[in-house]
């Protein structure tokens, strides 16, 4: 067995990092990952890349300040499908908490889909706790490039941030 040893860091997601950031998604859902870039510029959600050496974007996350008062919701969370389970995720949620203490908030809340075990199990983990289920749909972009409804229903879930 060979350990690797991965030197990550937080920074900003940036308009040039989107050619790289296929990963998370499709054209379409990057189109819209640009839109909230513009939205962090007046201060109205962070976006952040998790980044190793080659400063290349391996995990993104926004924290979305707008949605509920006192409350920094962290939404759009993704970490390199090669890279899984290696941690990332983790570093991701808490540099984001950081980010949420850092305005002065005491709390972080999102919504995951009840259909995804593995990122509830995560939030779990890192003291996030069930408080409600909704149902939520957005478009995503088909093999063919055309769009359709995605429907599912969201875990949300909060944590108190000390």
């Amino acid at each position: 067995m060979i350990d690797v040893v991965l030197r990550l860091s937080v920074r900003e997601l940036a308009h040039a990092d989107l050619t790289s950031c296929g990963w998370a998604g499709s054209d379409h859902h990057l189109a819209g990952v640009a839109r909230q870039l513009d939205r962090a510029r007046a201060g109205e959600v962070d976006y952040l890349a998790v980044c190793t050496g080659t400063d290349v974007p391996v995990a993104k996350c926004g924290i979305d300040y707008r949605v509920k008062e006192g409350v920094g919701t962290l939404w759009q969370l993704a970490v390199h499908p090669a890279l899984q389970s290696c941690g990332i995720g983790t570093f991701l949620v808490e540099a984001a908490e950081l980010r949420i203490r850092n305005r002065g908030l005491g709390r972080a809340e999102l919504a995951v889909e009840e259909s995804n075990p593995r990122a509830r199990a995560l939030y779990r983990r890192l003291g996030y706790v069930e408080y409600d289920r909704r149902p939520d749909s957005w478009d995503e972009q088909a093999p063919d490039g055309s769009l359709r409804r995605y429907e599912t229903v969201c875990a949300l879930m909060g944590k108190e941030l000390s």
